[in-house]
């Protein structure tokens, strides 16, 4: 099944979030204007099918790592998105910069009695560093972002001007506490 779908020359993709993204947490802003525009439209919440690490990087940053098999099924929310959209969250999540890569994932909803099992895509930890991150924090990870994860997120105008977030996760994978760095 495609992510994907053309509806009258209107490219959308399904979306699964489970982070600053998320209702109520400090990224959400950009879904909510783009749903205004119907650019976003939300689908629900969702759960991975197979368990993810979902881990607490610099920054208080989440990163979902893509070792399918390893850390918890993940609890998110899906949202289908224009073209347009898509752009802006690719914009936001980093991908030209290595920060995060779109991959696929199968998601299923969390309702009781009609479950819905669909393939979409979401924002992985990039390759170059996630799986390096998740041993760092010794493989412990959550099943859900959840407000005291959210509260210890550094919005990018209160971080250092001239640091990268490159920078701030090899300082937190060569740390001995990288949780000291946050």
């Amino acid at each position: 099944m495609s992510t994907t779908s053309d509806n009258n020359n209107h490219k959308t993709t399904q979306i699964f979030v489970y982070g600053t993204l998320k209702q109520g947490f400090p990224n959400h802003y950009l879904l909510k204007g783009l749903s205004t525009s119907n650019d976003a439209v939300f689908q629900g919440c969702y759960k991975t099918v197979n368990s993810y690490p979902l881990v607490l990087g610099p920054l208080g940053i989440p990163f979902l790592i893509n070792i399918p098999g390893s850390g918890h099924r993940v609890k998110g929310e899906l949202y289908s998105v224009s073209g347009h959209a898509l752009e802006k969250l690719d914009e936001l999540e980093g991908i030209s910069r290595g920060h995060y890569e779109r991959l696929p994932l199968k998601v299923v909803t969390e309702e009781e009695g009609n479950p819905r099992l669909i393939q979409v895509e979401a924002y992985f930890g990039h390759r170059s560093f996630g799986e390096e991150m998740w041993k760092k924090i010794g493989e412990i990870g959550m099943g859900e972002y959840m407000d005291k994860e959210g509260e210890k997120y550094v919005r990018v105008k209160d971080r250092d001007v001239g640091s990268s977030l490159m920078d701030y996760i090899r300082v937190f994978l060569q740390s001995d506490d990288p949780y000291s760095t946050n």
